[in-house]
Formats: C-alpha cells, sequence, structure tokens
C-alpha cells in the first residue's frame, strides 16, 4: 500500500512538473512574439476576412500575434491617434484624409474594394428595385415623409459606411443633419451586422456594403434584397495606413510595414480574391493591387482614383509623397 502512494504520489509530481514546464515552454514562446495591434472597420471583421488574414499572416509569421480592434471607421482612427493601434485598415478616403494631414498616418496602400448597396424587403414597398442610388434614395424619402412610417436605417456612428451614406444623400440634395431627425429616419448608432439585423426586423432599408450583405444572406441571418448594387457612387476602397512613429512613439511601426508589404504582396491578395467563393458563391472583396499598379480595367481605376486618391502639387496619388515615409517599394 505504501509503495503503491509512494508511486501515486510520484506520478503527481511529475505530471505538475511536466505542466508547469509546458506552461513556461508555451510563456516563454509567447513571450518572444510582437503583437501587431490593427484597429479596424466592422465590416472587414464582420465578414471573417480578417480571422483569414490572421490565421495566415501568423503561420507565414511565427514570430507575431495580430490582434484586431473591430470599430466603425471614426473610432478605428481614433484608437491610432490616442496609440492603441499600430496599424489601421479602413475604408473612408475622406477621414483617411484628414489622419494624414494631421501627422498620424503614413505609407497608405490600398490594397481591396467592393461596392456598397442598398438593400431591403423584398415586397420592395418603395419599388426602388434597380434605381439609381440617387433616385432610390429620393423615393425612400419621399415615401417616409408621405407615410410617416419608419422605412430607413442608418448606422449613424460615423463609420466609413455612414460617410458614404451622407455623401450619397447629399449628392440627392438632402442634408443628412437634418433629415436623420425625421419620423421614418432610425438611427441603429451600431455597426454594421446590427444594422442589418435591425432591417430585417423592421422591414427597412439601409446602406450596406456588399461583403457584410453577402455573408449574412448566405448565413441564414437576414432575407433583406439587393435592391441597388454597384455603380461609380456605391465604390467601396479599403486602405491599410501605418500610424506615424515620429508622432506616436510606442508603435511597433517596422512589424507594422511589414504586415503592410504581406497585405499587397502576392499571398494577401489571391486570399483577397478567393475569399468567399466555397461559401457564398461570390467574392467578397476584390484586390486592388494591379488594377492600380497597370491602370486595368481603366473605368475602375478611374473610377478609384477619382474617389480614393488624395491630391498632391496637382496629382493625384494613393499616398502623396509628402506622407510617405522609407523606401519599402510600395509605389511605382
Amino acid at each position: 500500500m505504501r509503495k503503491e502512494k509512494k508511486m501515486v504520489a510520484t506520478l503527481s509530481i511529475i505530471a505538475i512538473i511536466v505542466a508547469s514546464l509546458g506552461y513556461l515552454f508555451y510563456y516563454t514562446q509567447t513571450a518572444k512574439k510582437d503583437t501587431l495591434v490593427i484597429s479596424t472597420t466592422t465590416s472587414l471583421y464582420d465578414t471573417g476576412l480578417l480571422d483569414e488574414i490572421k490565421t495566415t499572416y501568423e503561420a507565414e509569421n511565427p514570430r507575431v500575434i495580430l490582434a484586431f480592434i473591430s470599430a466603425g471607421t471614426g473610432i478605428a482612427l481614433e484608437n491610432a491617434r490616442r496609440g492603441d493601434a499600430d496599424l489601421i485598415l479602413v475604408h473612408s478616403p475622406s477621414q483617411e484624409y484628414e489622419f494624414m494631414q494631421e501627422g498620424y498616418g503614413v505609407n497608405r496602400k490600398i490594397f481591396a474594394y467592393n461596392f456598397f448597396t442598398i438593400v431591403g424587403p423584398s415586397e420592395d414597398p418603395v419599388g426602388i428595385y434597380n434605381m439609381s442610388p440617387l433616385d432610390a434614395l429620393s423615393a425612400i424619402l419621399k415615401y417616409g415623409r408621405t407615410s410617416h412610417d419608419a422605412i430607413w436605417v442608418s448606422r449613424d456612428d460615423g463609420s466609413g459606411t455612414n460617410t458614404k451614406e451622407k455623401a450619397l444623400w447629399s449628392a440627392s440634395g438632402f442634408n443628412y443633419s437634418e433629415i436623420q431627425g425625421e419620423d421614418w429616419f432610425v438611427s441603429s448608432g451600431s455597426g454594421m451586422g446590427t444594422t442589418l439585423n435591425l432591417a430585417n426586423e423592421r422591414g427597412f432599408y439601409t446602406l450596406s456594403d456588399i461583403g457584410t450583405y453577402l455573408k449574412y444572406k448566405s448565413d441564414g441571418l437576414i432575407t433583406l434584397e439587393q435592391m441597388v448594387e454597384e455603380g461609380e457612387s456605391l465604390l467601396n476602397v479599403y486602405s491599410v495606413i501605418a500610424v506615424n512613429a515620429e508622432r506616436i512613439s510606442t508603435v511597433k511601426y517596422e512589424a507594422a510595414m511589414d504586415f503592410v508589404r504581406w497585405l499587397v504582396g502576392e499571398s494577401a491578395q489571391n486570399l483577397i480574391a478567393n475569399y468567399g467563393h466555397d461559401a457564398y458563391n461570390a467574392s467578397l472583396f476584390s484586390p486592388a493591387v494591379t488594377v492600380i499598379k497597370d491602370h486595368s480595367p481603366s473605368e475602375l481605376y478611374q473610377w478609384i482614383q477619382n474617389y480614393a486618391f488624395f491630391e498632391s502639387g496637382g496629382v493625384l496619388y494613393e499616398c502623396p509623397p509628402e506622407w510617405r515615409n522609407g523606401d519599402y517599394g510600395l509605389y511605382n
């Protein structure tokens, strides 16, 4: 009996030692890794693309851990301004321009694009199916003012999607800050997924990025239908921007630039091109690097240039020379 007790005690001690060594090995290996914090828009996160990027990048770069903070573009930029992120993935050129003009961002690269879409209930009470985006918004506003029924839901959260929506309302001849107080206009104040769910439950129309819409639709989470899709005015462009180490000294700048180079490289661009094909029978995003490099297809390149390039000295650039830091071979 004593021998058995000794054996049990010995095995228990060995088990504790092995477990401790395993934990110590895990801790020391993890401690050697760099954690790269990326502040990003919800549309990239909600679609699952970032999970694929994280898995692939960490497999190819075992010394790095990617940590994503998902929020609307406005919040993503504020995180970076506070020094809480090493780089950002966003889709709002006007907000990106302000961020970089303030000196917070460098080495901007456009890495993907897709299109926004106006979605709504299948019965389409306003009758906007296949209208132009501006005509569709005008019809929704007229219907709402006439019926006094809530019919439109906006993210109203300062995100890239919300910024695009404001621009579309303005192009339609309406002031966003005025119409958002009317009874037909509902504000979710939340991300794309929550807004789509609200539109689905209440029979509202809304503006969505196509990626999040397709994922939610294919996963059976919503029954909303696409009413208005594609076209230059619905173009949606995604950029990566490294936080300027001269402005925020604590950022992991070199690690951030390693990721930027990878994201615009062949491996990541192929990942983006193929993501969603098997599950959704469509690409949720399209790679942008070759379009910009080759200026082809020419019409699409012109759309991207007009919408998402920044002017400097009378020339349009995806990143003006004065906001480039170091020679990373990123630009033509």
